[in-house]
C-alpha cells in the first residue's frame, strides 16, 4: 500500500521506512525541511500529495533531560501542534489508519511500576519533560476524541526509550545510551582517566532496540484497530549506573566514572507493562540490551563519528 511516515527522515522513521520498503510498500517520506508539520498549510499539502491509506505520525521534537529543560515551550508547542495537524488532516482526508507515536514521558512521575495503560492520568509528568509528555498526552485525547466524532481509525502507542544505530549522538540533546556511547568512545580515544555524569546513578530505565520498535509499529498497524493506549517495551529496567557499566565493557573504556549529584536525574524509574501489546497484536522485543548495545557501539565506531 501507499504509506505516509512523518519524521521518516529521522532515527525511529528511518528504520520504519526501510522495513516498509522491504516488505514492498510504496512509502512518502515527510521532512522537516520539505513539510513543517507546526502548520496546518503545510500539513495539508503533505497528505494532498501523499494520498496514503497508511500514516505513521513519528515526526516530534525532543531530547535528553537538558534539552527538554532548555525548550520546555518549543517542545510542547511544536509536538502540540504537530499531532494535531496531523490528526485534522487524516479526518480530512479519510485516511483509513493512523498510527501515532506517543512517549513514555506521559506517564506519571511516580506512576506504579510497572507501567499500566490505565494509570496514564494518575498524576502529573517528571517535571523535566512534563511539557513534551503533556502534549503527547493531548493527542491521544485527540485521537480518542476523533475515533468518537469522526471514525477516524487512529491508535496511539506509548514507546519506551529507544536506542540503536543511526541514534542521536548529539551530546545536547541526545538520551542517555547515545550520550553514554559518545562519551565513552571519544574519552577513550583521549586517554582520559575520567568522565562525569548526571546525576546520582540510581533512577532506572527501559530501552527498546529500534529494530524491535518498528516490528511493534508495523505489528500495531497490522492488527489492532482500539482507542486504548498501548506500551511497547521490554518489561525490564536497569540502574542508570549499571547502564553505565554496560556502556563501559562495550566501549572499553578503562576511566573512572564520577557522577554529579547536583545535576537531575529524571524520573526515579521507568518499566512498562507489555503485556497489553502482547495480547492485542502478538508483540515481544527480541533484541536483548547488551546485544543491541554492542550493535550500537559498532555502528558508532564506523559511521557515527
Amino acid at each position: 500500500m501507499r504509506v505516509l511516515v512523518t519524521g521518516g527522515g529521522g532515527f525511529l522513521g528511518s528504520h520504519l521506512v526501510e522495513r516498509l520498503e522491504r516488505d514492498g510498500h510504496e512509502v512518502v517520506v515527510a521532512r522537516r525541511r520539505e513539510h513543517d508539520l507546526t502548520s496546518m498549510e503545510d500539513a495539508r499539502r503533505l497528505f494532498d500529495d501523499a494520498d496514503a491509506e497508511l500514516v505513521y505520525h513519528l515526526a516530534a521534537e525532543v531530547g535528553g533531560i537538558g534539552a527538554n529543560r532548555a525548550n520546555p515551550g518549543r517542545y510542547w508547542y511544536a509536538n502540540l501542534m504537530m499531532g494535531a495537524h496531523v490528526l485534522e488532516q487524516a479526518r480530512l482526508h479519510g485516511t483509513p489508519k493512523l498510527v501515532i507515536a506517543g512517549t513514555i514521558c506521559a506517564y506519571p512521575k511516580h506512576a506504579p511500576v510497572p507501567f499500566r495503560e490505565d494509570d496514564l492520568w494518575n498524576g502529573y509528568p517528571e517535571e523535566t519533560n512534563a511539557p513534551y509528555g503533556v502534549a503527547k498526552k493531548a493527542i491521544l485525547v485527540g485521537a480518542q476524541a476523533y475515533r468518537e466524532q469522526y471514525g477516524t481509525n487512529a491508535i496511539f502507542l506509548l514507546p519506551v526509550n529507544l536506542y540503536g544505530p543511526r541514534d542521536n549522538f548529539d551530546l545536547e540533546t541526545s538520551h542517555v545510551i547515545p550520550a553514554l556511547i559518545r562519551k565513552m568512545v571519544e574519552a577513550g580515544a583521549r586517554g582520559d582517566a575520567e568522565i562525569t555524569l548526571w546525576g546520582d546513578g540510581s533512577p532506572t530505565r527501559e530501552f527498546l532496540y529500534v529494530d524491535d520498535c518498528v516490528e511493534g509499529l508495523v505489528r500495531a498497524a497490522e492488527r489492532y484497530d482500539g482507542a486504548d493506549p498501548v506500551n511497547l517495551g521490554t518489561g525490564e529496567e536497569i540502574a542508570i549506573r549499571d547502564l553505565a557499566e554496560l556502556v563501559r565493557s562495550e566501549t572499553g573504556y578503562s576511566g573512572s566514572i564520577t557522577w554529579d549529584t547536583g545535576k537531575p536525574g529524571g524520573q526515579p524509574r521507568r518499566r512498562l507493562d507489555t503485556s497489553r501489546a502482547e495480547a492485542l497484536f502478538g508483540f515481544r522485543a527480541r533484541v536483548p540490551l547488551r546485544d543491541g548495545i554492542a550493535r550500537t557501539v559498532a555502528w558508532y565506531r564506523a559511521e557515527g563519528r
